[in-house]
């Protein structure tokens, strides 16, 4: 286990008396462990807003990057219940605000029972604004529902996820288990938001959470309403065969004008018809399920984050999101608003139109980018 400790700007002391604070912390840890740290006064659903901002902002975009690095850094070391950060602090006496950041990863990179208990704490302290709307899952009624999270199973795939199709209760519903990687350390953070911005959700045409589960050896799972015709893309892009010939899944026109309305309608009330600006930051074919009636509805929140207003940028510690649809003031100089959206949604109005993919390698020099391509075209 390492130690670090960090002094700020005191009132001035003594060496001597920095050495024996020092000595005595040291000697304080080391007789009575973990038990010395205390966690902080349970913080307000504000409070639980601000740290799950804490990655992206909100900068605005009139701040320089240093400054907003610098910023993310600094409230590492101020919130003890940072589940991204391996360091605990606290403060010693009211005449020396010395912070002690203990490393409580072992020398392998793995986290010890103590810090799985600190992020479970935390966990539970930060959606326990919302955590009574939504029902609470056991690890073994997930397991049951998905016959052990059977490969065949699987619905999809993220960066750092896995989307399963489960049943649940007496009467066998249909539901869609995420199961968040828990070797990532960002996952307490994006389950923790993802949660948080879903949970506010009420929409026709945005797939509803319907509950999650903490598991402090198995990892994080949110639980949402299944939906039954599947994604977008897969009658956009796959093909079936047919008399020994490929062809694209049938999408009338009349189908393609009804989901361009349902995401338009959904991307407008994320934006605008909730408390708080939503940005969704992963609009595209995939995430976007069709109903048995061909009712189009958001999902995947992963990457979601609220913002200041509309139409308000700030600037992100990090771009992430899928190449193709990626807005370029986001994807060049990391600055999200509504409009980084709204981008993502021409992109995908335009695969609704051409069948074509964002980006595609075989095609002819000038036309693999298909928003180029359309642009090339329409003013040329």
């Amino acid at each position: 286990m390492d130690f670090y400790v960090h002094q700020r700007n005191t009132n001035t002391n003594s060496h001597e008396n920095d050495t024996e604070i020092k000595t005595h912390l040291r000697k304080m840890i080391l007789d009575l462990g973990f038990g010395c740290f205390l966690l902080p006064p349970t913080s307000s659903c504000e409070d639980n807003k601000a740290w799950l901002l804490a990655e992206t902002g909100p900068k605005f975009i009139d701040s320089e990057p240093r400054s907003l690095q610098s910023s993310f850094r600094f409230s590492l070391c101020l919130q003890v219940e940072q589940p991204s950060s391996s360091y605990r602090n606290f403060q010693v006496s009211e005449g020396s605000e010395t912070v002690l950041l203990v490393n409580l990863e072992n020398e392998t990179g793995e986290l010890t029972n103590e810090m799985n208990f600190s992020r479970g704490l935390s966990l539970e302290k930060s959606i326990s604004p919302v955590a009574n709307t939504l029902v609470r899952f056991s690890y073994s009624e997930l397991l049951t529902a998905t016959r052990n999270f059977s490969k065949r199973r699987v619905l999809g795939r993220g960066a750092c996820s896995y989307v399963f199709k489960g049943r649940i209760g007496i009467w066998r519903k249909a539901v869609a288990i995420k199961r968040l990687d828990k070797k990532d350390k960002e996952s307490p953070k994006s389950f923790c938001r993802e949660l948080m911005i879903a949970s506010s959700l009420h929409s026709p045409n945005v797939v509803p959470l319907l509950g999650f589960c903490i598991d402090p050896d198995q990892g994080l799972f949110l639980v949402y309403k299944y939906v039954s015709g599947g994604s977008l893309e897969r009658f956009l892009h796959d093909k079936k065969k047919k008399k020994g010939r490929k062809t694209p899944l049938n999408l009338p026109w009349s189908t393609r004008y009804k989901v361009a309305l349902g995401i338009a309608d959904a991307i407008a009330y994320l934006h605008n018809g909730t408390e708080q600006c939503v940005v969704h930051r992963d609009i595209k074919p995939s995430n976007i399920l069709l109903s048995s009636n061909k009712i189009p509805k958001l999902c995947d929140f992963g990457l979601a984050t609220w913002t200041a207003a509309p139409s308000v940028p700030f600037l992100c510690k990090t771009v992430k999101g899928t190449f193709g649809y990626l807005a370029p003031e986001y994807f060049q100089h990391g600055k999200i608003s509504d409009k980084t959206d709204v981008y993502a949604f021409g992109v995908v109005l335009l695969e609704l139109i051409t069948g074509r993919k964002p980006i595609e390698a075989r095609r002819p020099s000038g036309e693999e980018n298909l928003v180029v391509w359309v642009s090339v075209c329409v003013f040329h």
